[in-house]
């Protein structure tokens, strides 16, 4: 991408580095700046692993949408935290088992927005959209006309977090806003979440990972899975509840990573 074109975008700084930029280095794709590089390289050199987490954590997203459309009959979908698009995006897994699937995605990245008719590129019968907001203010998000007019929420939604509650820093941070989310929704509505954690790093890998977030070195908030499974209580665990992304329902043949390989909690919840 060329740094000085995308500058005169509006709400766009280059010369810092943006998760959803770095994440997209991280998978391959082409939308990040140098900034986004040097920090995906530096966290790349500290824990070399951390792009096989990122790969992981998009396959289980893939997963865990064709279990919603394909099996749970989930025809809704509000994906926050969405990320810059790349190949099989929510919509395209979704429509792919049902195409009158409808999707609102949501980022604060300003880039998405830019490259968001790549999102919005739905099948005849179902419908795409796209909202520019922030998950530290839910009701922003759940009160956008776009939502409304997108969703019917009397009706189950799949609620997407993949990879994004850990940028809500703080012990406990992100338990409200999920719980704010989930209670708009109806009984039927699933969960799907992934967060980084530290439980599978050495003590001197997460003294390491503290240092480098009290520096701002870092802006992952990475949580132990008592905090991440708290996040699901009230709801109804798919099998295999708890566990590393890698392991949640992989396809048949595929080859698990060490779990200290992907660092990476996730699970699927229905609200009863």
């Amino acid at each position: 991408m060329d740094d000085t074109s995308a500058a005169a975008a509006p709400g766009i700084d280059p010369s810092v580095a943006h998760p959803a930029r770095r994440y997209n280095y991280w998978l391959g794709g082409k939308d990040h700046f140098a900034a986004d590089r040097a920090s995906g390289d530096e966290l790349e050199r500290l824990f070399p692993k951390v792009r096989d987490g990122a790969i992981a954590n998009r396959a289980m997203l893939q997963r865990a949408t064709r279990f919603l459309a394909a099996e749970a009959g989930i025809r809704q979908f509000l994906d926050i935290g969405t990320g810059l698009p790349t190949a099989d995006n929510t919509h395209e897994v979704a429509q792919r088992h049902a195409p009158e699937s409808r999707i609102v995605y949501v980022d604060n990245d300003p880039l998405v927005m830019v490259h968001a008719r790549a999102l919005l590129n739905s099948s005849p019968e179902g419908r795409t959209a796209y909202i520019e907001a922030d998950l530290n203010d839910p009701d922003a998000i759940l009160g956008d006309p776009i939502l409304a007019d997108t969703l019917d929420l009397s009706r189950p939604v799949g609620l997407m977090l993949i990879a994004v509650l850990h940028f809500i820093h703080g012990d406990g941070a992100a338990k409200p806003i999920v719980g704010r989310l989930l209670d708009a929704l109806p009984s039927g509505s699933y969960l799907v979440a992934t967060h980084a954690t530290s439980d599978f790093g050495t003590p001197e890998q997460q003294a390491l990972y503290r240092q480098l977030v009290e520096q701002g070195k870092s802006d992952v908030w990475t949580r132990p899975r008592e905090e991440f499974a708290a996040l699901f209580d009230g709801l109804e665990l798919i099998e295999p509840g708890v566990v590393p992304a890698s392991e949640w329902r992989p396809d048949p043949g595929a080859v698990i990573p060490e779990r200290s390989d992907i660092n990476v909690w996730t699970a699927v919840g229905r609200k009863p």
